[in-house]
């Protein structure tokens, strides 16, 4: 159970302690658990965004406090993550350089433009959601950014550095973990779309679409960190929530 608890401790705001060491073990099974902090945040904001709707809030203003309410429940890590991602990657040079913007500490031109874009069509979707009565798709897009994450550390795809939350985590997860958490998302996603075939559909291809994102980031910064995690993550939901908006 110290997986657990210690993968609610990085990605959620909940004061749970993890083991007294985290190495590459602790961080592995922090990893694989995840997406159950997907599912907790996810069943939060589509519990969140339900009462502001029916309590009479415009859907889309619903849907903008839902993903500020995600924000402050992750510490704002993945929205950082996002920024400091897109900052990279449209730098020009070699992985060093790419990593040094990231890791400058501020906000450059093209992590604030993803900002807007990615938290702005994460809102919208959520608010074309709720006024479909979809909330469930809602819980599904953000816990299939978790399972997202998994994927993101499987075996082959390296760390870009030796030290840092990469270094922990990069490469702890095998397939099978991975295929595991896909089977019960793809049937939570069956359920709450339009139709059982949309839901299938929106999560395979979001979930191949983020395996894409991350082998370019690999490239490009010689492997993945804690930043492109987050990226991933934030992505993964804007485009599941998008998927099921359709």
């Amino acid at each position: 159970m110290s997986g657990l608890s210690l993968a609610f401790s990085w990605l959620t705001v909940l004061p749970l302690r993890g083991p007294g060491t985290v190495d590459r073990a602790a961080g592995g099974r922090a990893i694989r658990f995840a997406p159950v902090t997907g599912a907790a945040l996810g069943s939060l904001a589509a519990g969140l965004l339900w009462l502001l709707v029916s309590a009479g809030l415009d859907p889309v203003l619903g849907g903008l406090l839902t993903v500020g309410a995600l924000a402050l429940a992750t510490r704002g890590m993945h929205v950082d993550g996002l920024s400091d991602t897109v900052d990279g990657l449209g730098c020009y040079g070699p992985p060093e350089r790419a990593r040094a913007v990231m890791h400058s500490g501020g906000a450059g031109p093209f992590g604030v433009c993803a900002l807007l874009i990615c938290l702005g069509t994460q809102a919208l979707a959520f608010g074309s959601l709720a006024v479909a009565g979809q909330y469930g798709a809602v819980a599904v897009a953000v816990a299939a950014g978790r399972v997202a994450v998994v994927f993101a550390c499987r075996r082959g795809v390296p760390a870009s550095a030796t030290e840092g939350f990469g270094a922990l985590v990069a490469e702890t997860q095998s397939w099978w973990t991975a295929l595991a958490w896909t089977v019960p998302l793809l049937a939570a996603a069956a359920w709450c779309g339009a139709d059982w075939e949309q839901g299938l559909v929106v999560v395979a291809v979001t979930l191949a679409l983020t395996a894409l994102l991350v082998a370019h980031c690999v490239r490009r910064f010689a492997g993945v960190n804690g930043d492109v995690l987050g990226a991933a993550i934030e992505i993964t939901v804007a485009a599941t929530a998008v998927g099921f908006a359709f």
